[in-house]
Protein backbone atom coordinates (compact mmCIF):
# COMPACT_ATOMS: atom_id res chain seq x y z
CA UNK A 1 0.00 0.00 0.00
CA UNK A 2 1.43 3.37 -1.04
CA UNK A 3 1.70 5.92 1.73
CA UNK A 4 -0.04 9.23 1.18
CA UNK A 5 2.14 12.26 0.47
CA UNK A 6 2.49 14.65 3.39
CA UNK A 7 1.71 18.37 3.31
CA UNK A 8 2.30 20.83 6.14
CA UNK A 9 0.01 23.85 6.44
CA UNK A 10 1.08 26.55 8.86
CA UNK A 11 -1.88 28.64 9.96
CA UNK A 12 -4.05 25.71 8.93
CA UNK A 13 -6.85 26.63 11.33
CA UNK A 14 -7.11 30.09 9.82
CA UNK A 15 -9.29 31.47 7.07
CA UNK A 16 -7.32 30.49 3.97
CA UNK A 17 -5.29 27.76 5.67
CA UNK A 18 -8.34 25.72 6.65
CA UNK A 19 -9.61 25.74 3.06
CA UNK A 20 -6.13 24.65 1.98
CA UNK A 21 -6.43 21.72 4.38
CA UNK A 22 -9.79 20.76 2.85
CA UNK A 23 -8.36 20.79 -0.67
CA UNK A 24 -5.27 18.77 0.25
CA UNK A 25 -7.33 16.08 1.96
CA UNK A 26 -9.56 15.90 -1.10
CA UNK A 27 -6.44 15.37 -3.21
CA UNK A 28 -5.21 12.45 -1.13
CA UNK A 29 -2.66 14.12 1.13
CA UNK A 30 -1.96 13.45 4.76
CA UNK A 31 -2.06 16.94 6.28
CA UNK A 32 -0.24 18.32 9.29
CA UNK A 33 -1.48 21.63 10.64
CA UNK A 34 0.60 23.98 12.77
CA UNK A 35 -1.39 26.81 14.35
CA UNK A 36 -1.27 28.64 17.68
CA UNK A 37 -4.99 29.50 17.37
CA UNK A 38 -4.53 33.21 18.01
CA UNK A 39 -5.83 33.98 14.53
CA UNK A 40 -7.26 30.62 13.56
CA UNK A 41 -10.19 28.89 15.25
CA UNK A 42 -10.99 25.27 16.13
CA UNK A 43 -14.36 25.54 14.42
CA UNK A 44 -12.63 26.02 11.05
CA UNK A 45 -11.47 22.40 11.30
CA UNK A 46 -14.42 21.02 13.26
CA UNK A 47 -15.94 19.43 10.16
CA UNK A 48 -12.77 17.32 9.85
CA UNK A 49 -12.83 15.99 13.41
CA UNK A 50 -11.70 12.39 13.45
CA UNK A 51 -10.12 12.52 10.00
CA UNK A 52 -7.37 9.90 10.03
CA UNK A 53 -5.14 11.84 7.65
CA UNK A 54 -5.17 15.09 9.63
CA UNK A 55 -2.87 15.98 12.50
CA UNK A 56 -3.15 19.33 14.27
CA UNK A 57 -0.38 20.76 16.44
CA UNK A 58 -0.98 23.85 18.56
CA UNK A 59 2.30 25.73 18.26
CA UNK A 60 3.75 29.18 17.63
CA UNK A 61 5.88 29.12 14.48
CA UNK A 62 8.51 31.15 16.29
CA UNK A 63 9.12 28.16 18.56
CA UNK A 64 9.85 25.78 15.69
CA UNK A 65 13.24 24.13 15.31
CA UNK A 66 14.55 22.36 12.19
CA UNK A 67 13.98 19.01 13.92
CA UNK A 68 10.22 19.60 14.31
CA UNK A 69 8.51 16.26 13.76
CA UNK A 70 5.53 17.84 12.01
CA UNK A 71 7.75 18.47 8.98
CA UNK A 72 9.29 15.02 8.81
CA UNK A 73 9.00 13.57 5.27
CA UNK A 74 6.86 16.51 4.16
CA UNK A 75 6.51 16.87 0.41
CA UNK A 76 4.89 20.30 0.38
CA UNK A 77 4.90 23.13 2.92
CA UNK A 78 2.26 25.86 2.63
CA UNK A 79 3.03 28.85 4.83
CA UNK A 80 0.00 30.93 5.82
CA UNK A 81 0.75 31.55 9.52
CA UNK A 82 1.23 35.17 10.51
CA UNK A 83 -0.51 38.35 11.60
CA UNK A 84 -2.93 39.48 8.93
CA UNK A 85 -4.54 42.60 10.36
CA UNK A 86 -3.26 45.69 8.57
CA UNK A 87 -4.35 48.64 10.71
CA UNK A 88 -2.79 47.42 14.02
CA UNK A 89 0.60 46.95 12.36
CA UNK A 90 1.15 50.69 12.75
CA UNK A 91 1.03 50.27 16.54
CA UNK A 92 2.71 46.84 16.79
CA UNK A 93 5.62 46.83 14.31
CA UNK A 94 7.85 44.61 16.44
CA UNK A 95 5.25 41.84 16.61
CA UNK A 96 4.64 41.97 12.88
CA UNK A 97 8.32 41.79 11.99
CA UNK A 98 8.90 39.02 14.52
CA UNK A 99 6.04 36.78 13.41
CA UNK A 100 5.72 37.50 9.70
CA UNK A 101 9.42 37.83 8.85
CA UNK A 102 11.39 35.91 11.49
CA UNK A 103 8.62 33.35 11.88
CA UNK A 104 8.87 32.64 8.17
CA UNK A 105 12.59 31.96 8.55
CA UNK A 106 11.79 29.34 11.21
CA UNK A 107 9.38 27.59 8.86
CA UNK A 108 11.87 27.78 5.98
CA UNK A 109 14.49 26.05 8.08
CA UNK A 110 12.03 23.28 8.97
CA UNK A 111 11.15 22.79 5.30
CA UNK A 112 14.84 22.70 4.36
CA UNK A 113 15.65 20.13 7.05
CA UNK A 114 12.73 17.99 5.88
CA UNK A 115 13.87 18.08 2.26
CA UNK A 116 10.50 19.41 1.11
CA UNK A 117 10.03 19.39 -2.65
CA UNK A 118 8.11 22.70 -2.62
CA UNK A 119 7.57 25.59 -0.22
CA UNK A 120 4.72 27.92 -1.18
CA UNK A 121 4.65 31.27 0.59
CA UNK A 122 1.49 33.31 1.14
CA UNK A 123 2.67 36.81 0.25
CA UNK A 124 0.65 40.02 0.09
CA UNK A 125 -0.12 42.44 -2.71
CA UNK A 126 0.29 45.21 -0.14
CA UNK A 127 3.99 45.16 -0.99
CA UNK A 128 3.16 47.26 -4.08
CA UNK A 129 1.78 50.18 -2.09
CA UNK A 130 -0.35 52.57 -4.14
CA UNK A 131 0.10 50.62 -7.34
CA UNK A 132 -0.73 51.19 -10.98
CA UNK A 133 -3.53 48.89 -12.11
CA UNK A 134 -3.82 46.24 -13.28
CA UNK A 135 -0.73 45.33 -11.27
CA UNK A 136 1.83 42.91 -12.69
CA UNK A 137 4.52 41.06 -10.77
CA UNK A 138 7.28 43.41 -11.96
CA UNK A 139 5.61 46.49 -10.47
CA UNK A 140 7.91 48.49 -8.15
CA UNK A 141 7.78 47.50 -4.49
CA UNK A 142 6.70 50.22 -2.05
CA UNK A 143 5.36 48.91 1.31
CA UNK A 144 3.40 51.63 3.10
CA UNK A 145 3.01 50.12 6.58
CA UNK A 146 4.68 47.45 8.76
CA UNK A 147 2.31 44.65 7.76
CA UNK A 148 3.22 45.12 4.10
CA UNK A 149 6.92 45.31 4.90
CA UNK A 150 6.88 42.22 7.11
CA UNK A 151 5.10 40.11 4.50
CA UNK A 152 7.49 41.28 1.79
CA UNK A 153 10.51 40.47 3.93
CA UNK A 154 9.09 36.99 4.49
CA UNK A 155 8.92 36.59 0.71
CA UNK A 156 12.49 37.84 0.34
CA UNK A 157 13.62 35.30 2.93
CA UNK A 158 11.87 32.50 1.03
CA UNK A 159 13.59 33.45 -2.22
CA UNK A 160 16.91 33.72 -0.38
CA UNK A 161 16.50 30.14 0.89
CA UNK A 162 16.09 29.07 -2.74
CA UNK A 163 19.18 30.99 -3.81
CA UNK A 164 21.47 29.89 -0.99
CA UNK A 165 20.13 26.50 0.07
CA UNK A 166 18.27 25.31 -3.01
CA UNK A 167 14.91 25.02 -1.25
CA UNK A 168 12.29 24.92 -4.03
CA UNK A 169 10.12 27.98 -3.40
CA UNK A 170 7.23 29.77 -5.07
CA UNK A 171 5.39 32.81 -3.72
CA UNK A 172 1.82 33.98 -4.27
CA UNK A 173 0.90 37.61 -3.65
CA UNK A 174 -2.74 37.50 -2.57
CA UNK A 175 -4.87 40.53 -3.36
CA UNK A 176 -8.27 40.41 -1.60
CA UNK A 177 -9.34 36.95 -0.46
CA UNK A 178 -12.86 36.50 0.90
CA UNK A 179 -15.18 33.64 1.73
CA UNK A 180 -16.55 31.47 4.50
CA UNK A 181 -14.47 31.26 7.70
CA UNK A 182 -13.01 34.73 7.23
CA UNK A 183 -11.97 35.94 10.67
CA UNK A 184 -14.68 37.39 12.88
CA UNK A 185 -12.74 38.49 15.95
CA UNK A 186 -9.93 40.84 16.86
CA UNK A 187 -8.93 44.12 15.32
CA UNK A 188 -10.93 46.27 12.96
CA UNK A 189 -10.14 44.98 9.50
CA UNK A 190 -11.75 42.90 6.77
CA UNK A 191 -14.81 44.55 5.28
CA UNK A 192 -16.88 41.35 5.21
CA UNK A 193 -16.62 40.70 8.94
CA UNK A 194 -17.46 44.33 9.68
CA UNK A 195 -20.45 44.44 7.35
CA UNK A 196 -21.92 41.05 8.30
CA UNK A 197 -22.00 41.89 12.00
CA UNK A 198 -23.58 45.26 11.19
CA UNK A 199 -26.22 43.52 9.09
CA UNK A 200 -27.02 41.07 11.88
CA UNK A 201 -27.32 43.96 14.33
CA UNK A 202 -29.51 46.01 12.01
CA UNK A 203 -26.92 48.78 11.91
CA UNK A 204 -25.79 50.78 8.85
CA UNK A 205 -22.74 49.65 6.91
CA UNK A 206 -19.70 51.85 7.59
CA UNK A 207 -18.42 52.57 4.09
CA UNK A 208 -14.98 54.16 3.80
CA UNK A 209 -14.87 57.17 1.49
CA UNK A 210 -17.60 57.16 -1.14
CA UNK A 211 -17.61 53.39 -1.67
CA UNK A 212 -16.40 53.57 -5.27
CA UNK A 213 -13.01 52.06 -4.33
CA UNK A 214 -12.47 48.72 -6.03
CA UNK A 215 -11.02 45.55 -4.55
CA UNK A 216 -9.94 42.46 -6.46
CA UNK A 217 -11.93 39.97 -4.40
CA UNK A 218 -11.13 36.29 -4.95
CA UNK A 219 -13.11 33.51 -3.30
CA UNK A 220 -11.08 31.45 -0.87
CA UNK A 221 -11.48 28.06 -2.56
CA UNK A 222 -9.99 29.57 -5.72
CA UNK A 223 -7.12 30.83 -3.58
CA UNK A 224 -6.45 27.33 -2.27
CA UNK A 225 -6.46 25.86 -5.78
CA UNK A 226 -3.83 28.39 -6.85
CA UNK A 227 -1.55 27.40 -3.99
CA UNK A 228 -1.82 23.72 -4.86
CA UNK A 229 -1.00 24.54 -8.48
CA UNK A 230 2.06 26.50 -7.34
CA UNK A 231 3.22 23.45 -5.38
CA UNK A 232 2.64 20.93 -8.15
CA UNK A 233 4.34 22.88 -10.92
CA UNK A 234 7.94 22.13 -11.86
CA UNK A 235 8.64 25.86 -11.80
CA UNK A 236 10.58 27.30 -8.85
CA UNK A 237 11.51 30.81 -7.78
CA UNK A 238 8.31 32.22 -9.23
CA UNK A 239 6.15 35.03 -7.87
CA UNK A 240 2.50 35.11 -8.86
CA UNK A 241 -0.15 37.77 -8.37
CA UNK A 242 -3.46 36.25 -7.30
CA UNK A 243 -6.85 37.86 -7.71
CA UNK A 244 -9.95 37.48 -9.81
CA UNK A 245 -8.71 40.14 -12.23
CA UNK A 246 -12.12 41.78 -11.90
CA UNK A 247 -12.32 44.44 -9.15
CA UNK A 248 -15.62 44.99 -7.35
CA UNK A 249 -16.62 48.22 -5.63
CA UNK A 250 -17.53 48.37 -1.96
CA UNK A 251 -20.82 49.90 -3.13
CA UNK A 252 -21.49 46.70 -5.08
CA UNK A 253 -20.97 44.65 -1.93
CA UNK A 254 -23.39 46.90 -0.03
CA UNK A 255 -25.90 46.48 -2.84
CA UNK A 256 -25.68 42.69 -2.55
CA UNK A 257 -26.01 42.77 1.24
CA UNK A 258 -28.88 45.28 1.20
CA UNK A 259 -28.81 47.80 3.99
CA UNK A 260 -28.38 51.41 5.04
CA UNK A 261 -25.00 53.13 4.72
CA UNK A 262 -23.03 55.63 6.76
CA UNK A 263 -19.87 57.04 5.23
CA UNK A 264 -16.61 57.44 7.18
CA UNK A 265 -13.38 59.21 6.18
CA UNK A 266 -11.14 57.63 3.61
CA UNK A 267 -7.91 56.32 5.11
CA UNK A 268 -4.62 57.73 3.80
CA UNK A 269 -2.20 55.26 2.25
CA UNK A 270 -4.90 52.94 0.95
CA UNK A 271 -5.37 52.40 -2.79
CA UNK A 272 -8.48 53.46 -4.68
CA UNK A 273 -8.30 50.16 -6.53
CA UNK A 274 -6.55 46.83 -6.22
CA UNK A 275 -6.47 44.83 -9.43
CA UNK A 276 -4.25 41.85 -10.06
CA UNK A 277 -2.83 41.23 -13.50
CA UNK A 278 -3.30 37.45 -13.47
CA UNK A 279 -1.77 36.79 -16.87
CA UNK A 280 1.24 35.00 -15.42
CA UNK A 281 -0.59 32.62 -13.10
CA UNK A 282 -3.25 31.75 -15.67
CA UNK A 283 -0.62 31.14 -18.33
CA UNK A 284 2.02 29.27 -16.33
CA UNK A 285 -0.15 27.33 -13.86
CA UNK A 286 -3.30 26.91 -15.97
CA UNK A 287 -5.34 28.35 -13.09
CA UNK A 288 -8.56 30.33 -13.47
CA UNK A 289 -10.96 31.90 -10.94
CA UNK A 290 -14.23 29.96 -10.88
CA UNK A 291 -16.50 31.57 -8.26
CA UNK A 292 -18.29 34.78 -9.37
CA UNK A 293 -18.42 37.55 -6.79
CA UNK A 294 -22.20 37.37 -6.41
CA UNK A 295 -22.04 33.62 -5.77
CA UNK A 296 -19.23 34.00 -3.25
CA UNK A 297 -21.13 36.64 -1.28
CA UNK A 298 -24.25 34.48 -1.35
CA UNK A 299 -22.30 31.54 0.10
CA UNK A 300 -21.15 33.75 2.96
CA UNK A 301 -24.63 35.14 3.62
CA UNK A 302 -25.89 31.57 4.08
CA UNK A 303 -23.49 31.28 7.02
CA UNK A 304 -24.01 34.80 8.37
CA UNK A 305 -24.80 33.50 11.85
CA UNK A 306 -21.11 32.66 12.19
CA UNK A 307 -20.53 36.42 12.55
CA UNK A 308 -23.00 36.83 15.41
CA UNK A 309 -20.20 37.00 18.02
CA UNK A 310 -18.02 39.31 15.93
CA UNK A 311 -17.27 42.80 17.26
CA UNK A 312 -19.78 45.47 16.24
CA UNK A 313 -18.09 48.51 14.73
CA UNK A 314 -19.56 52.00 14.38
CA UNK A 315 -18.04 55.29 13.19
CA UNK A 316 -16.83 56.21 16.69
CA UNK A 317 -15.13 52.89 17.48
CA UNK A 318 -13.59 52.80 14.00
CA UNK A 319 -12.23 56.31 14.48
CA UNK A 320 -10.61 55.25 17.74
CA UNK A 321 -9.18 52.03 16.27
CA UNK A 322 -7.67 53.88 13.30
CA UNK A 323 -6.35 56.91 15.19
CA UNK A 324 -2.72 55.79 14.94
CA UNK A 325 -3.20 54.97 11.27
CA UNK A 326 -4.31 58.52 10.47
CA UNK A 327 -1.53 59.97 12.61
CA UNK A 328 1.28 58.09 10.89
CA UNK A 329 -0.09 57.60 7.37
CA UNK A 330 -1.21 61.15 6.68
CA UNK A 331 1.37 62.65 4.27
CA UNK A 332 1.65 65.92 6.23
CA UNK A 333 2.68 64.13 9.42
CA UNK A 334 6.37 64.68 10.11
CA UNK A 335 8.72 61.88 11.23
CA UNK A 336 8.83 63.27 14.77
CA UNK A 337 5.07 63.73 15.12
CA UNK A 338 4.23 61.26 17.88
CA UNK A 339 1.19 62.94 19.39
Amino acid sequence: MTEKPIAVVTGGAGFIGSHMVDLLLQHGFAVRVIDDFTGGHERNLAHLEGAAELDVERRDIRDLTPEATAFRNAKYVFHFAGIGDIVPSIEQPLAYMDINAQGTVKVLECARAAGATKFVYAASSSCYGLADVPTAEDHPIDPKYPYALSKYQGEQAAMHWLKVYGLPVNSIRIFNAYGTRVRTTGAYGAVFGVFFKQKLAGKPFTVVGDGTQGRDFLYVTDVARAFLAAAETDRVGEIYNLGAGNPQSVNRLVELLEGEVVYIPKRPGEPDCTWADITKITTELDWRPTIPFEEGVARMVKEIDNWRDAPLWDPDSIQEATRAWFRHMTPTAGPTDSR
